[in-house]
């Protein structure tokens, strides 16, 4: 039988000139090849279909049919929620003492913050920490109040809250709330007997004022009464979310004078007769802050315990509104620290083959976020630096910058445990605890609605309150 002088030579001396892994040497095929080639399709009619196409078709066929190189992963960029360098032009002081706060929750509280969060106590053991930490930061010769420099003092808030929002309560409630108060209306006896233990933290502190029926309305509305009898005063009341209350040694409980009607504060040690505080279960954010119900019946307190700096409401308001500005140094805190979770979740997690933080709706919600958090940033430092100039703030600066910050927080947790999805809603990955955490921070030191009419008043000149 003769054959087509056309077709292939597939003999074995052509194959055997092949180059040993080409398919292809010239005019000559290798015979292995086309038999694999034959068992995917009909390779008479592809070679009469590849003979029809144009050099240039052919080329690009090829082209297309090389095997590509895989490409390299482009480098993952470190976590960071400083854009814009907000924090570059802290001062030496600034800048050491939110490097030292970082290291120590990083290494102190992190390691402990989930489980103890679920276990809904305060991690006991950071306590002797924290005397020292507040010792190296502050030292317990160097209290005053209102901070001398609020930009590093609310740095404190703000790094201690990008990792454990808990702890960050549990210190403010002693340090800001119960040691301001002795700091800014106490005699010089009861700084002396009171400050230097609580700023060892041999001596835990909290501080009561709002109660089972009266949180906003608490200035006009509180009702828990002190009554002078002597040189002893007996106080009658209940409180409620008085942090650390339940394992505090001294409170600052606020009552109202029955012979005046004026607010006074009162140093109430935990070992009173009548004094009793029961633990605020069953909460889905702060859980590792133990809350108190406090109940006062007939506590006799002397005269030496009462703040003698206090003489009417007023007076609380002007502690409450450097507390609120510490407040919104909290949120921006715990924003930046479910964004950064939120990024390196992203970043390590896979879904088709493939990070899901290079899918483009999910880079959409990082840069939202991050636009965000570097808007609260600018927003807490510039109230820093009015703080600084003015010492002290006003309640409507203090109340915006708890509207504002709150809201854009609330805003950043939502879209960082939403693109988590399943996952978000666990511990073990952190941003569940924020965005709970988050819920208490937006309720405390006045609700939302509150503050906004205080900033109202303030731009229009019209009450808005009833």
């Amino acid at each position: 039988m003769s054959s087509d002088s056309s077709a292939p030579d597939t003999s074995a001396a052509n194959v055997n000139g092949a180059a040993d892994g080409d398919a292809i040497d010239g005019d000559r095929i290798d015979e292995g090849v086309l038999a694999r080639l034959a068992e995917k399709t009909d390779v008479g009619e592809l070679l009469s279909t590849l003979s029809d196409l144009e050099p240039e078709e052919l080329n690009r066929l090829a082209d297309g049919a090389r095997p590509q190189s895989p490409q390299r992963p482009s480098p993952t960029p470190p976590v960071n929620s400083d854009a814009y360098d907000v924090f570059e032009g802290l001062t030496d002081a600034q800048a050491e003492a939110r490097e030292t706060v970082r290291s120590f929750m990083l290494d102190e509280v992190q390691p402990m913050a989930n489980d103890a969060w679920e276990a809904g106590t305060f991690p006991k053991a950071l306590v002797p920490r924290a005397g020292e930490l507040f010792d190296e930061l502050i030292g317990t010769e160097g209290y005053t109040f209102p901070p001398d420099d609020p930009v590093r003092t609310n740095l404190i808030s703000y790094e201690m809250s990008r990792v454990g929002p808990s702890f960050c309560t549990f210190w403010g409630v002693h340090t800001l709330l119960c040691m301001g108060s002795v700091a800014l209306f106490g005699s010089d006896e009861q700084r002396e007997q009171f400050l230097t233990p609580l700023a060892a933290f041999d001596m835990i502190g909290s501080w009561a004022l709002t109660e089972p029926d009266h949180g906003s309305d608490v200035s006009r509305g509180l009702e828990t009464t002190a009554r002078r009898e002597g040189d002893a005063w007996i106080l009658n009341g209940a409180k409620k979310w008085a942090g650390n209350a339940p394992f505090a040694d001294v409170t600052v409980v606020w009552a109202r004078d029955v012979a005046d009607g004026h607010v006074k504060g009162f140093l109430v040690e935990q070992e009173r007769p009548g004094y009793h505080v029961e633990q605020i279960g069953g909460k889905i954010a702060k859980r590792s802050v133990e809350n108190g119900l406090i109940e006062l019946d007939s506590v006799e307190i002397p005269e030496a315990n009462r703040l003698p700096g206090v003489s009417h409401f007023g007076d609380v308001a002007r502690q409450l509104a450097t507390c609120r500005a510490s407040v919104a140094w909290e949120a921006a805190g715990l924003a930046a620290g479910a964004y950064e979770k939120a990024l390196a979740y992203c970043n390590g997690r896979e879904q088709f083959g493939r990070p899901t933080s290079s899918f483009q709706m999910v880079q959409d919600k990082l840069v939202t976020m991050l636009g965000k958090v570097t808007a609260l940033q600018t927003f807490v430092m510039q109230l820093g630096r009015l703080q600084a100039e003015n010492g002290e703030i006003s309640n409507e600066r203090s109340s915006l910058a708890k509207v504002w910050a709150c809201d854009t927080m609330r805003e950043v947790v939502s879209m960082a445990r939403g693109i988590m999805g399943g996952n978000g809603i666990l511990l073990e990955h952190d941003v569940a605890r924020f965005f709970a955490d988050a819920e208490g921070v937006y309720s405390y030191e006045g609700s939302r609605e509150m503050n906004a009419l205080i900033v109202g008043r303030a731009i229009t000149g019209q009450s808005a309150f009833v």
